[in-house]
């Protein structure tokens, strides 16, 4: 059973920084796509950075593009998201999800968390 476990979410305020973890187990994860993928009240799902667990190749939304920045640790089966310069639209659930096929931004990956609350006030 796959479980993909998010933690780090929290209340900071803007211009602070935040890290995610993802916590993936429950299958061998090596050819998936790892991505992080953000929700505000009302609005839709939104991309914002992926990995692949093999290799070294980063995705980014235009809009966190050199604040975030998406890691992984192989051997610990975990995924993080490193949040500097945080904004007030930055407010979301991110959710962690991993997929085995090639499209990267849209929501659509076979495996979600539960997701964690990001709140940026200003």
């Amino acid at each position: 059973q796959v479980q993909l476990v998010e933690s780090g979410g929290g209340l900071v305020q803007a211009g602070g920084s935040l890290t995610l973890s993802c916590a993936a187990s429950g299958r061998t994860f090596s050819n998936y796509i790892m991505g992080w993928f953000r929700q505000a009240p009302g609005k839709e799902r939104e991309f914002v950075a992926a990995t692949r667990w093999s290799g070294i190749r980063t995705y980014y939304a235009d809009s966190v593009k050199g604040r975030f920045t998406i890691s992984k640790d192989n051997a610990k089966n975990t995924v993080y998201l490193q949040m500097n310069s945080l904004k007030p639209e930055d407010t979301a659930v991110y959710y962690c999800a991993a997929d085995p096929s090639g499209l990267v931004t849209t929501p659509t990956y076979d495996y979600w968390g539960q997701g964690t609350q990001v709140t940026v006030s200003t």
